[in-house]
């Protein structure tokens, strides 16, 4: 496994050998790796102004920052992925699916702690309403603040819930439902865990006796054989790349949209306006898990949205908001079709235990490159999904 802190490791620990420039063509392509080459090899500085950079979103205008901060992760394996040609319009039939190819890349960036935490468990839970088994597979991007606690429970706990509850639910499944009980348990076990008299192993400690001023959004994805389900409490955020489009399935849970504003104000709380749009001028995101101090202002329930798969449906990009505070939406998707298109083609198809991808772990790695050569101040995770179906395998199910 590799890993990466503002530099890139590999597994043997060998770097390429540089590109001769044979001709016009190659002595380019050698120049156009330059930048990327200097992020891998040499330690990104201190940007010069301390400031959080502004999010952006999906129309490209600024959306105000939020503090967090730092530590490292990373999935490589082989592997490859093949471009579908199918018709736009037509909806993935339910069947049974191998687990879909993904990459993860967690890093401190130029934060002092690591407060982000990844959690991917593929074919967590399977659903027996059928002779076929079909796996759920879960992804989750938690971005902590205050200390990292909270967000590496979330890691620990949250897809056991989701697991107990679909479990639960059986012929019944309401996804909405389902997943705003989930997150009201998570954050019911935060709550108690603050508590209870039990020392956290974590630097918090020196700072809160009970911990109330520690808290984590959550994005989390299930991804079914036919639908994506996300939900998102908090600043994280979940995009989809359909046909070449940019495609959010979550919205950033800020104190000054419209409807927050709303709401914290109806249960007796104001949004204070220090460094940009903060529940009583501390907190820079009106949900999250965790923050009893902050309570009722803040809460844990989460935004879930239910989404068809189509055969259109390329990738799913989960990222903390250090990867969005710097890159758009449709960037990101830029970068990971690049990556994954790059592959197409190739003949080797030799996938680990894992079922982590090259190509996907190629384009988790470049966005997190990307948001930091955009001088992004936070913790920098993500996690991208491939969606495209096996060729053979769309043509066998279209014949039956």
């Amino acid at each position: 496994m590799a890993g990466i802190c503002c530099r890139v490791v590999g597994e043997a620990g060998e770097t390429p050998s540089p590109i001769e420039p044979t001709s016009r063509p190659s002595a380019r392509r050698s120049i156009d790796l330059l930048p990327f080459k200097y992020i891998a090899d040499v330690p990104i500085p201190p940007p010069e102004n301390t400031r959080k950079r502004q999010k952006l979103d999906a129309s490209g205008s600024p959306a105000q920052p939020r503090e967090c901060q730092n530590a490292v992760e990373s999935s490589e394996s082989k592997g490859v992925v093949e471009a579908v040609s199918l018709p736009n319009t037509s909806k993935i039939p339910a069947f049974v699916e191998e687990c879909p190819r993904y990459g993860v890349t967690s890093v401190c960036g130029r934060r002092r702690d690591m407060e982000d935490a990844v959690s991917v468990h593929p074919s967590f839970c399977l659903e027996n309403r059928s002779q076929d088994q079909k796996g759920f597979h879960f992804f989750a991007v938690f971005d902590g603040h205050g200390c990292s606690h909270v967000a590496t429970m979330c890691k620990e706990r949250l897809h056991e819930i989701v697991k107990e509850e679909v479990e639960k639910a059986k012929e019944d499944l309401d996804w909405e439902i389902t997943m705003k009980k989930c997150f009201a348990r998570m954050d019911e076990e935060v709550q108690r865990w603050s508590k209870s008299k039990e020392a956290p192993t974590c630097r918090c400690e020196l700072q809160t006796p009970h911990c109330d001023a520690v808290g984590s959004t959550a994005v989390v994805a299930v991804v079914t054989p036919d639908k994506i389900i996300v939900a998102n409490c908090g600043d994280s955020r979940a995009v989809l790349c359909r046909n070449n489009v940019a495609v959010p399935l979550s919205d950033d849970h800020k104190p000054d949209r419209a409807d927050e504003l709303v709401r914290i104000e109806g249960a007796g709380g104001r949004v204070i306006y220090w460094d940009g749009p903060r529940v009583l001028g501390v907190l820079a995101m009106s949900r999250a898990i965790g923050d009893n101090y902050l309570k009722p202002y803040v809460i844990s329930e989460p935004e879930v949205t239910v989404t068809e798969r189509s055969w259109v449906d390329e990738c799913l990009i989960l990222g903390s908001d250090g990867l969005w505070d710097t890159v758009q939406n449709d960037t990101a998707c830029k970068v990971v079709r690049m990556c994954l298109n790059a592959q197409k083609g190739s003949p080797e198809r030799d996938l680990v235990e894992d079922c982590s991808d090259k190509a996907c772990s190629d384009a988790s790695i470049l966005l997190t490159k990307l948001a930091l050569v955009r001088q992004s101040s936070d913790n920098v995770s993500v996690v991208v999904v491939d969606l495209k179906r096996d060729q053979g395998q769309q043509h066998k199910e279209l014949i039956n």
